[in-house]
């Protein structure tokens, strides 16, 4: 399956949302060997961490093969990708710029 540029830097945003909530939960709830987790706490840990797994996987296959594709190093187009990622991330959370309205 073919993959566009735009793809993968969905794929990656997605992975870094998922790695990102897996931290949160860490933090929220503590080290699991300082104070033991509910079940429900160890369940909610590990549906998220299977989560960022997944997409993770997922968005290095897709970056693995658009490399191939395109016939660049791999470890070009992850740091394309990843720059991507960052700036529209930062991009979002700034807003839109002066003059153009949220779309």
């Amino acid at each position: 399956m073919a993959h566009t540029f735009e793809e993968l830097v969905a794929k990656q945003r997605a992975a870094d949302e998922a790695h990102a909530r897996v931290l949160h939960l860490r933090d929220t709830y503590g080290a699991p060997t300082a104070a033991p987790w509910s079940q429900a706490q160890t369940d909610t840990y590990e549906t998220a961490w299977r989560a960022w797994r997944d997409l993770a996987r997922d968005a290095q296959a897709a970056l693995t093969e658009y490399a191939k594709d395109e016939n660049r190093p791999r470890n070009d187009v992850e740091a394309d990708v990843r720059k991507a990622a960052k700036t529209r991330e930062r991009e979002e959370a700034s807003g839109p710029p002066p003059g153009q309205a949220a779309g």
